[in-house]
């Protein structure tokens, strides 16, 4: 077994240490079985691919009909004001 040092929130730490104490667990048990739950919640993913990811494109969402100059436009209308 390897030994290791965490820093954890003390909020976090006080919950399960109670967790531990209502088990009858050491917080070294403890922290082992949450590792082994993450672990089987979350399973190793794919490798990723060589390729860059890109955002899905679609022809039907978009600004329709307005120009660069009027989507600036009313971006800049629904903000606060600019200072000069």
């Amino acid at each position: 077994m390897t030994k290791t040092q965490i820093q954890v929130p003390e909020e976090l730490f006080r919950e399960v240490r109670a967790f531990a104490k209502r088990r009858e667990w050491s917080l070294a048990e403890t922290f082992r079985r949450g590792a082994e739950l993450l672990l089987q919640v979350y399973p190793e993913a794919d490798t990723p691919s060589d390729t860059d990811w890109t955002p899905p494109s679609s022809s039907r969402v978009g600004w329709k009909g307005l120009t660069a100059e009027q989507l600036r436009d009313a971006a800049f209308a629904d903000g606060e004001p600019r200072l000069p």
